[in-house]
Protein backbone atom coordinates (compact mmCIF):
# COMPACT_ATOMS: atom_id res chain seq x y z
CA UNK A 1 0.00 0.00 0.00
CA UNK A 2 1.36 3.42 -1.01
CA UNK A 3 1.98 5.87 1.83
CA UNK A 4 0.70 9.44 1.72
CA UNK A 5 4.32 10.72 1.42
CA UNK A 6 4.94 8.66 -1.71
CA UNK A 7 1.65 9.87 -3.22
CA UNK A 8 2.67 13.46 -2.51
CA UNK A 9 6.04 12.91 -4.17
CA UNK A 10 4.44 11.30 -7.25
CA UNK A 11 1.92 14.15 -7.48
CA UNK A 12 4.77 16.67 -7.34
CA UNK A 13 6.65 14.84 -10.12
CA UNK A 14 3.49 14.89 -12.26
CA UNK A 15 3.14 18.63 -11.76
CA UNK A 16 6.79 19.24 -12.68
CA UNK A 17 6.40 17.10 -15.76
CA UNK A 18 3.23 18.92 -16.76
CA UNK A 19 4.95 22.28 -16.26
CA UNK A 20 7.85 21.15 -18.47
CA UNK A 21 5.46 19.95 -21.16
CA UNK A 22 3.54 23.23 -21.05
CA UNK A 23 6.78 25.22 -21.34
CA UNK A 24 7.85 23.17 -24.36
CA UNK A 25 4.39 23.60 -25.88
CA UNK A 26 4.56 27.37 -25.44
CA UNK A 27 7.97 27.40 -27.11
CA UNK A 28 6.66 25.51 -30.14
CA UNK A 29 3.52 27.68 -30.22
CA UNK A 30 5.62 30.85 -30.17
CA UNK A 31 7.43 29.74 -33.31
CA UNK A 32 4.08 29.30 -35.11
CA UNK A 33 2.84 32.71 -33.94
CA UNK A 34 6.00 34.64 -34.88
CA UNK A 35 6.08 37.06 -37.83
CA UNK A 36 8.98 36.33 -40.17
CA UNK A 37 9.56 40.04 -40.80
CA UNK A 38 9.61 41.57 -37.30
CA UNK A 39 10.48 38.27 -35.58
CA UNK A 40 7.86 38.90 -32.88
CA UNK A 41 4.31 37.62 -32.05
CA UNK A 42 1.81 38.64 -34.72
CA UNK A 43 0.11 42.03 -34.36
CA UNK A 44 -3.10 42.29 -36.45
CA UNK A 45 -2.15 39.13 -38.38
CA UNK A 46 -3.24 38.65 -42.02
CA UNK A 47 -3.00 35.57 -44.22
CA UNK A 48 -2.11 35.40 -47.92
CA UNK A 49 -3.49 32.92 -50.44
CA UNK A 50 -0.19 31.05 -50.21
CA UNK A 51 -1.11 30.39 -46.53
CA UNK A 52 1.71 32.48 -45.07
CA UNK A 53 0.76 34.77 -42.20
CA UNK A 54 2.36 38.09 -41.32
CA UNK A 55 1.67 41.26 -39.33
CA UNK A 56 -0.48 43.57 -41.42
CA UNK A 57 1.81 46.56 -40.84
CA UNK A 58 4.95 44.53 -41.60
CA UNK A 59 3.44 43.26 -44.87
CA UNK A 60 2.33 46.72 -46.01
CA UNK A 61 5.76 48.18 -45.20
CA UNK A 62 7.44 45.37 -47.14
CA UNK A 63 5.19 45.96 -50.16
CA UNK A 64 6.22 49.63 -50.30
CA UNK A 65 9.67 48.42 -51.31
CA UNK A 66 8.33 46.19 -54.12
CA UNK A 67 7.21 47.07 -57.64
CA UNK A 68 4.88 44.06 -57.66
CA UNK A 69 3.37 42.77 -54.36
CA UNK A 70 4.94 39.46 -53.38
CA UNK A 71 4.83 37.12 -50.41
CA UNK A 72 7.94 37.88 -48.27
CA UNK A 73 8.33 34.16 -47.59
CA UNK A 74 7.72 32.30 -50.88
CA UNK A 75 7.91 35.35 -53.23
CA UNK A 76 4.60 34.41 -54.85
CA UNK A 77 2.92 37.39 -56.58
CA UNK A 78 -0.05 38.80 -54.63
CA UNK A 79 -2.79 41.39 -55.11
CA UNK A 80 -3.37 44.37 -52.78
CA UNK A 81 -6.79 43.08 -51.69
CA UNK A 82 -5.49 39.60 -51.09
CA UNK A 83 -4.64 39.61 -47.33
CA UNK A 84 -7.45 38.33 -45.16
CA UNK A 85 -7.88 38.93 -41.45
CA UNK A 86 -8.88 36.37 -38.84
CA UNK A 87 -10.36 37.64 -35.57
CA UNK A 88 -9.83 34.24 -33.96
CA UNK A 89 -6.14 34.21 -35.00
CA UNK A 90 -5.72 37.74 -33.70
CA UNK A 91 -7.34 36.85 -30.36
CA UNK A 92 -5.06 33.82 -30.07
CA UNK A 93 -1.97 36.00 -30.57
CA UNK A 94 -3.13 38.60 -28.05
CA UNK A 95 -3.87 35.87 -25.51
CA UNK A 96 -0.43 34.33 -26.05
CA UNK A 97 1.26 37.69 -25.54
CA UNK A 98 -0.50 38.09 -22.20
CA UNK A 99 0.53 34.60 -21.06
CA UNK A 100 4.11 35.01 -22.27
CA UNK A 101 6.54 36.00 -19.46
CA UNK A 102 7.45 39.68 -19.44
CA UNK A 103 10.95 40.38 -20.76
CA UNK A 104 13.57 41.86 -18.50
CA UNK A 105 13.62 45.62 -18.77
CA UNK A 106 17.31 45.67 -19.77
CA UNK A 107 16.50 43.51 -22.81
CA UNK A 108 13.68 45.77 -24.06
CA UNK A 109 13.95 48.91 -26.18
CA UNK A 110 12.56 51.72 -23.97
CA UNK A 111 11.25 53.58 -27.04
CA UNK A 112 9.37 50.78 -28.81
CA UNK A 113 8.91 48.29 -25.95
CA UNK A 114 10.37 45.64 -28.22
CA UNK A 115 13.09 43.13 -27.28
CA UNK A 116 16.60 43.91 -28.43
CA UNK A 117 17.35 41.68 -31.41
CA UNK A 118 20.13 43.54 -33.23
CA UNK A 119 23.30 45.53 -32.57
CA UNK A 120 24.04 48.72 -34.57
CA UNK A 121 27.74 49.06 -35.34
CA UNK A 122 27.35 52.72 -36.38
CA UNK A 123 25.87 53.82 -33.02
CA UNK A 124 27.50 50.96 -31.07
CA UNK A 125 24.33 50.03 -29.19
CA UNK A 126 21.70 47.24 -29.19
CA UNK A 127 18.45 48.05 -31.02
CA UNK A 128 15.08 46.44 -31.66
CA UNK A 129 13.65 45.55 -35.08
CA UNK A 130 11.50 48.69 -35.12
CA UNK A 131 14.61 50.80 -34.53
CA UNK A 132 16.28 48.98 -37.42
CA UNK A 133 13.46 49.95 -39.81
CA UNK A 134 13.45 53.58 -38.66
CA UNK A 135 15.28 56.44 -40.37
CA UNK A 136 17.58 56.79 -37.39
CA UNK A 137 19.35 53.53 -38.31
CA UNK A 138 18.81 53.65 -42.07
CA UNK A 139 21.70 52.04 -43.99
CA UNK A 140 23.45 51.20 -40.71
CA UNK A 141 25.37 47.96 -40.46
CA UNK A 142 23.66 45.68 -37.93
CA UNK A 143 24.00 42.09 -36.73
CA UNK A 144 22.05 39.82 -34.38
CA UNK A 145 22.84 40.47 -30.71
CA UNK A 146 24.59 37.15 -30.01
CA UNK A 147 26.68 37.30 -33.17
CA UNK A 148 27.72 40.92 -32.54
CA UNK A 149 28.55 40.23 -28.88
CA UNK A 150 30.70 37.24 -29.82
CA UNK A 151 32.67 39.17 -32.44
CA UNK A 152 33.09 42.30 -30.33
CA UNK A 153 34.21 40.31 -27.29
CA UNK A 154 36.94 38.72 -29.41
CA UNK A 155 37.96 42.19 -30.59
CA UNK A 156 38.11 43.50 -27.02
CA UNK A 157 40.10 40.44 -25.92
CA UNK A 158 42.61 41.12 -28.72
CA UNK A 159 43.02 44.70 -27.54
CA UNK A 160 43.29 43.44 -23.98
CA UNK A 161 46.14 41.16 -25.06
CA UNK A 162 47.93 44.19 -26.53
CA UNK A 163 47.36 46.06 -23.30
CA UNK A 164 48.87 43.09 -21.45
CA UNK A 165 51.96 43.28 -23.69
CA UNK A 166 52.24 47.01 -22.98
CA UNK A 167 51.91 46.33 -19.27
CA UNK A 168 54.68 43.72 -19.49
CA UNK A 169 56.86 46.23 -21.34
CA UNK A 170 56.26 48.86 -18.69
CA UNK A 171 57.18 46.44 -15.93
CA UNK A 172 60.33 45.39 -17.80
CA UNK A 173 61.29 49.04 -18.28
CA UNK A 174 60.75 49.60 -14.57
CA UNK A 175 63.02 46.65 -13.74
CA UNK A 176 65.70 48.08 -16.05
CA UNK A 177 65.45 51.44 -14.32
CA UNK A 178 65.81 49.78 -10.92
CA UNK A 179 68.93 47.98 -12.16
CA UNK A 180 70.36 51.20 -13.56
CA UNK A 181 69.69 53.00 -10.28
CA UNK A 182 71.54 50.24 -8.41
CA UNK A 183 74.47 50.44 -10.86
CA UNK A 184 74.71 54.21 -10.40
CA UNK A 185 74.61 53.73 -6.65
CA UNK A 186 77.32 51.02 -6.77
CA UNK A 187 79.59 52.98 -9.12
CA UNK A 188 79.19 56.12 -7.03
CA UNK A 189 80.09 54.24 -3.87
CA UNK A 190 83.04 52.50 -5.55
CA UNK A 191 84.51 55.72 -6.94
CA UNK A 192 84.01 57.50 -3.63
CA UNK A 193 86.04 54.81 -1.82
CA UNK A 194 88.82 54.92 -4.44
CA UNK A 195 89.03 58.68 -4.22
CA UNK A 196 89.29 58.48 -0.43
CA UNK A 197 92.06 55.82 -0.59
CA UNK A 198 94.18 57.77 -3.08
CA UNK A 199 93.85 61.08 -1.33
CA UNK A 200 94.59 59.52 2.06
CA UNK A 201 98.10 58.78 0.76
CA UNK A 202 98.70 62.49 0.36
CA UNK A 203 97.64 63.13 4.00
CA UNK A 204 96.22 66.35 5.34
CA UNK A 205 97.45 68.51 2.46
CA UNK A 206 95.07 66.75 0.06
CA UNK A 207 91.97 66.44 2.28
CA UNK A 208 90.43 69.63 0.91
CA UNK A 209 90.92 68.33 -2.64
CA UNK A 210 89.37 65.00 -1.68
CA UNK A 211 86.17 66.56 -0.40
CA UNK A 212 85.93 68.82 -3.43
CA UNK A 213 86.05 65.92 -5.91
CA UNK A 214 83.59 63.84 -3.89
CA UNK A 215 81.10 66.67 -4.15
CA UNK A 216 81.80 66.87 -7.87
CA UNK A 217 81.16 63.13 -8.25
CA UNK A 218 77.80 63.31 -6.50
CA UNK A 219 76.82 66.38 -8.47
CA UNK A 220 77.68 64.60 -11.74
CA UNK A 221 75.66 61.52 -10.83
CA UNK A 222 72.69 63.43 -9.40
CA UNK A 223 71.00 64.31 -12.77
CA UNK A 224 71.25 60.69 -13.98
CA UNK A 225 69.87 59.35 -10.72
CA UNK A 226 67.01 61.87 -10.73
CA UNK A 227 66.18 61.05 -14.35
CA UNK A 228 65.96 57.33 -13.59
CA UNK A 229 63.85 57.87 -10.46
CA UNK A 230 61.48 60.18 -12.33
CA UNK A 231 61.14 57.55 -15.02
CA UNK A 232 60.45 54.87 -12.40
CA UNK A 233 57.73 57.02 -10.82
CA UNK A 234 56.16 57.65 -14.23
CA UNK A 235 56.18 53.94 -15.04
CA UNK A 236 54.59 53.09 -11.70
CA UNK A 237 51.74 55.50 -12.37
CA UNK A 238 51.21 54.10 -15.89
CA UNK A 239 51.25 50.53 -14.60
CA UNK A 240 48.73 51.33 -11.86
CA UNK A 241 46.38 53.19 -14.19
CA UNK A 242 46.53 50.55 -16.92
CA UNK A 243 46.00 47.71 -14.42
CA UNK A 244 42.86 49.40 -13.07
CA UNK A 245 41.47 49.92 -16.58
CA UNK A 246 42.20 46.32 -17.54
CA UNK A 247 40.43 45.04 -14.42
CA UNK A 248 37.38 47.14 -15.31
CA UNK A 249 37.43 45.79 -18.88
CA UNK A 250 37.49 42.21 -17.60
CA UNK A 251 34.42 42.99 -15.50
CA UNK A 252 32.69 44.36 -18.60
CA UNK A 253 33.52 41.20 -20.55
CA UNK A 254 32.15 38.96 -17.82
CA UNK A 255 28.84 40.87 -17.81
CA UNK A 256 25.71 39.80 -19.73
CA UNK A 257 25.77 40.41 -23.48
CA UNK A 258 23.28 43.28 -23.39
CA UNK A 259 25.07 44.96 -20.48
CA UNK A 260 28.40 44.44 -22.29
CA UNK A 261 27.05 45.96 -25.49
CA UNK A 262 25.45 48.87 -23.65
CA UNK A 263 28.81 49.66 -22.03
CA UNK A 264 30.87 48.84 -25.13
CA UNK A 265 31.80 52.46 -25.91
CA UNK A 266 33.00 52.99 -22.35
CA UNK A 267 34.94 49.72 -22.50
CA UNK A 268 36.82 50.89 -25.59
CA UNK A 269 37.63 54.21 -23.95
CA UNK A 270 39.21 52.35 -21.01
CA UNK A 271 41.55 50.58 -23.40
CA UNK A 272 42.62 53.80 -25.04
CA UNK A 273 46.01 54.68 -23.64
CA UNK A 274 49.20 56.20 -24.99
CA UNK A 275 51.60 53.67 -26.48
CA UNK A 276 55.05 53.24 -24.99
CA UNK A 277 57.57 54.13 -27.79
CA UNK A 278 60.28 52.33 -25.96
CA UNK A 279 58.83 49.50 -23.48
CA UNK A 280 62.46 48.55 -22.74
CA UNK A 281 64.77 51.80 -22.74
CA UNK A 282 68.45 51.29 -23.36
CA UNK A 283 70.69 51.66 -20.33
CA UNK A 284 73.11 54.56 -20.72
CA UNK A 285 76.72 53.53 -20.94
CA UNK A 286 78.27 54.29 -17.58
CA UNK A 287 81.18 56.70 -17.92
CA UNK A 288 83.82 55.87 -15.35
CA UNK A 289 84.78 58.75 -13.15
CA UNK A 290 88.31 59.82 -14.25
CA UNK A 291 89.92 59.06 -10.91
CA UNK A 292 93.47 58.76 -12.21
CA UNK A 293 93.12 61.98 -14.19
CA UNK A 294 91.88 63.80 -11.08
CA UNK A 295 94.76 62.43 -9.00
CA UNK A 296 97.41 63.32 -11.58
CA UNK A 297 95.96 66.81 -12.00
CA UNK A 298 96.23 67.29 -8.27
CA UNK A 299 99.74 65.88 -8.21
CA UNK A 300 100.75 68.37 -10.88
CA UNK A 301 100.25 71.08 -8.26
CA UNK A 302 102.61 69.23 -5.97
CA UNK A 303 105.54 68.50 -8.28
CA UNK A 304 107.96 68.67 -5.36
CA UNK A 305 106.10 65.89 -3.51
CA UNK A 306 105.24 63.33 -6.17
CA UNK A 307 107.03 61.62 -9.04
CA UNK A 308 106.14 62.26 -12.67
CA UNK A 309 103.00 60.22 -13.43
CA UNK A 310 103.12 57.37 -15.95
CA UNK A 311 101.23 57.57 -19.25
CA UNK A 312 97.56 56.79 -18.66
CA UNK A 313 94.52 57.00 -20.94
CA UNK A 314 91.89 59.71 -20.74
CA UNK A 315 88.36 58.14 -21.06
CA UNK A 316 86.88 61.52 -21.97
CA UNK A 317 88.87 61.48 -25.24
CA UNK A 318 87.98 57.87 -26.23
CA UNK A 319 85.90 57.47 -29.41
CA UNK A 320 82.59 55.59 -29.24
CA UNK A 321 84.06 52.23 -30.30
CA UNK A 322 86.88 52.24 -27.73
CA UNK A 323 86.45 51.20 -24.10
CA UNK A 324 89.02 52.33 -21.52
CA UNK A 325 89.58 50.18 -18.41
CA UNK A 326 88.93 51.41 -14.86
CA UNK A 327 92.64 51.95 -14.17
CA UNK A 328 93.03 53.85 -17.48
CA UNK A 329 95.89 51.63 -18.73
CA UNK A 330 93.96 49.38 -21.15
CA UNK A 331 91.88 50.07 -24.27
CA UNK A 332 89.81 47.60 -26.29
CA UNK A 333 87.70 47.78 -29.44
CA UNK A 334 83.93 47.24 -29.39
CA UNK A 335 81.87 46.15 -32.41
CA UNK A 336 78.90 48.20 -31.24
CA UNK A 337 79.42 51.91 -30.56
CA UNK A 338 78.92 53.06 -26.97
CA UNK A 339 76.56 55.87 -25.97
CA UNK A 340 78.96 58.68 -25.05
CA UNK A 341 78.69 62.43 -24.62
CA UNK A 342 80.04 64.53 -27.49
CA UNK A 343 82.39 66.62 -25.35
CA UNK A 344 85.04 68.80 -27.08
CA UNK A 345 87.90 66.55 -25.93
CA UNK A 346 86.50 63.36 -27.49
CA UNK A 347 88.19 62.01 -30.65
CA UNK A 348 86.43 60.82 -33.79
CA UNK A 349 88.79 57.80 -33.77
CA UNK A 350 91.25 56.73 -31.04
CA UNK A 351 92.06 57.83 -27.49
CA UNK A 352 94.67 60.18 -26.00
CA UNK A 353 96.76 60.07 -22.85
CA UNK A 354 95.57 62.07 -19.87
CA UNK A 355 98.68 64.28 -19.98
CA UNK A 356 100.57 65.90 -22.86
CA UNK A 357 104.25 66.86 -23.13
CA UNK A 358 105.89 70.13 -24.15
CA UNK A 359 109.42 69.44 -22.92
CA UNK A 360 111.76 66.71 -21.69
CA UNK A 361 112.23 63.03 -22.50
CA UNK A 362 109.36 60.56 -21.96
CA UNK A 363 109.04 56.86 -22.55
CA UNK A 364 106.16 54.35 -22.36
CA UNK A 365 105.48 50.79 -23.50
CA UNK A 366 102.39 49.42 -25.26
CA UNK A 367 101.69 45.69 -25.20
CA UNK A 368 100.18 44.80 -28.62
CA UNK A 369 100.71 41.00 -28.62
CA UNK A 370 98.65 39.46 -31.52
CA UNK A 371 96.59 42.57 -32.18
CA UNK A 372 96.11 42.75 -35.97
CA UNK A 373 95.01 46.39 -36.23
CA UNK A 374 96.65 49.11 -34.11
CA UNK A 375 97.98 52.66 -34.39
CA UNK A 376 100.38 54.33 -31.92
CA UNK A 377 102.07 57.72 -31.85
CA UNK A 378 101.70 61.34 -30.71
CA UNK A 379 99.34 64.05 -31.91
CA UNK A 380 99.38 67.85 -31.69
CA UNK A 381 97.23 69.53 -29.06
CA UNK A 382 95.27 71.80 -31.44
CA UNK A 383 94.31 69.36 -34.21
CA UNK A 384 90.62 68.90 -35.11
CA UNK A 385 89.51 65.97 -32.94
CA UNK A 386 86.17 65.46 -34.73
CA UNK A 387 87.61 64.23 -38.06
CA UNK A 388 89.95 61.46 -39.24
CA UNK A 389 93.64 62.36 -38.89
CA UNK A 390 95.87 62.57 -41.92
CA UNK A 391 98.72 60.16 -41.27
CA UNK A 392 101.65 62.60 -41.61
CA UNK A 393 103.61 65.15 -39.52
CA UNK A 394 102.27 68.05 -41.65
CA UNK A 395 98.90 67.31 -40.08
CA UNK A 396 100.63 67.17 -36.64
CA UNK A 397 100.26 63.40 -36.36
CA UNK A 398 103.32 61.18 -35.92
CA UNK A 399 102.27 57.52 -35.93
CA UNK A 400 103.38 53.91 -36.44
CA UNK A 401 100.77 51.32 -37.49
CA UNK A 402 100.17 47.61 -38.01
CA UNK A 403 97.22 46.75 -40.28
CA UNK A 404 96.43 43.23 -41.57
CA UNK A 405 100.02 41.99 -41.55
CA UNK A 406 101.70 45.21 -42.76
CA UNK A 407 103.71 47.75 -40.71
CA UNK A 408 103.28 51.38 -41.79
CA UNK A 409 104.94 54.68 -40.99
CA UNK A 410 101.89 56.88 -41.48
CA UNK A 411 100.48 55.67 -44.79
CA UNK A 412 103.78 54.30 -46.13
CA UNK A 413 104.56 50.57 -45.69
CA UNK A 414 107.72 49.68 -43.74
CA UNK A 415 109.61 46.83 -45.45
CA UNK A 416 112.60 46.23 -43.17
CA UNK A 417 110.58 44.54 -40.38
CA UNK A 418 110.39 40.74 -40.55
CA UNK A 419 106.73 39.69 -40.19
CA UNK A 420 107.89 36.49 -38.45
CA UNK A 421 109.44 38.57 -35.66
CA UNK A 422 106.39 40.54 -34.64
CA UNK A 423 107.15 42.41 -31.38
CA UNK A 424 104.71 41.88 -28.53
CA UNK A 425 105.61 45.28 -27.10
CA UNK A 426 106.15 48.64 -28.81
CA UNK A 427 108.15 51.24 -26.87
CA UNK A 428 107.60 54.91 -27.69
CA UNK A 429 110.47 57.26 -26.81
CA UNK A 430 109.69 60.97 -27.08
CA UNK A 431 112.45 63.58 -26.87
CA UNK A 432 110.49 66.79 -27.21
CA UNK A 433 113.49 69.11 -26.95
CA UNK A 434 115.33 67.24 -29.73
CA UNK A 435 112.15 67.01 -31.81
CA UNK A 436 112.24 63.23 -32.14
CA UNK A 437 109.90 60.29 -31.48
CA UNK A 438 111.08 56.71 -31.90
CA UNK A 439 109.19 53.39 -32.01
CA UNK A 440 111.32 50.55 -30.61
CA UNK A 441 111.16 46.76 -30.13
CA UNK A 442 112.58 46.77 -26.56
CA UNK A 443 113.28 43.02 -26.32
CA UNK A 444 115.32 42.92 -29.54
CA UNK A 445 116.70 46.43 -28.98
CA UNK A 446 115.96 47.59 -32.51
CA UNK A 447 114.38 50.70 -33.97
CA UNK A 448 111.18 50.14 -35.94
CA UNK A 449 110.33 53.69 -36.98
CA UNK A 450 111.62 57.23 -36.25
CA UNK A 451 110.27 60.75 -36.80
CA UNK A 452 112.50 63.84 -36.61
CA UNK A 453 112.04 67.49 -37.39
CA UNK A 454 110.60 68.86 -34.17
CA UNK A 455 107.12 69.54 -32.75
CA UNK A 456 105.40 72.91 -33.21
CA UNK A 457 103.21 72.49 -30.13
CA UNK A 458 102.43 70.32 -27.12
CA UNK A 459 101.79 66.69 -28.07
CA UNK A 460 99.69 63.91 -26.51
CA UNK A 461 100.36 60.15 -26.74
CA UNK A 462 97.81 58.53 -29.12
CA UNK A 463 96.39 54.98 -29.13
CA UNK A 464 93.90 53.16 -31.38
CA UNK A 465 92.85 49.54 -31.96
CA UNK A 466 90.47 47.82 -34.38
CA UNK A 467 90.96 44.26 -33.13
CA UNK A 468 88.03 42.96 -31.08
CA UNK A 469 89.97 40.08 -29.53
CA UNK A 470 93.19 41.76 -28.38
CA UNK A 471 93.27 45.03 -26.37
CA UNK A 472 96.23 47.39 -25.98
CA UNK A 473 97.91 47.68 -22.54
CA UNK A 474 100.01 50.69 -21.51
CA UNK A 475 102.95 50.41 -19.04
CA UNK A 476 105.78 52.65 -17.83
CA UNK A 477 108.86 51.77 -19.84
CA UNK A 478 110.79 50.67 -16.73
CA UNK A 479 107.97 48.49 -15.35
CA UNK A 480 107.27 46.02 -18.20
Amino acid sequence: MTSWKEELINLRKCKLGLTSVMADSLAFLEEDLTCLICCDIFTDPVTLKCSHSLCEECLQRFWTTQDVPQCPVCRKECSHDEPTKSLAFRALCESFKKRKPTAVSDDVCPEHKEKYKLFCFEDQQPICVVCYTSKKHENHKCSPVDEAAGNLKESVKTQLDRAQETLAGLKKAQESCVQQAELIKDHTSMNENKIKEEFEKLHQFLRDEEEKHIRSLHKEMEPQDKKVKDRMEELSKQISALSERMAAVWQDIEAENITFLQNYSGTLKRLQHPSVPNTTPELQEYQHYPIQTVIFTTWARMENLVEQPPVTLDPDTASSRLQVSDNCTRVEYSKNPRIVSDNPERLFVGVLASKGFSSGVHCWDVEVRNNDHWTLGVVGETVNRKTLYKMDPKSRFWCFRYVSGTYKQGNKPVSHIDSKERPNVIRLQLDFDEGEVRFIDPFRNRSLCTYTGGFPEKVFPYFCTGDVDTPLNVFPANKL
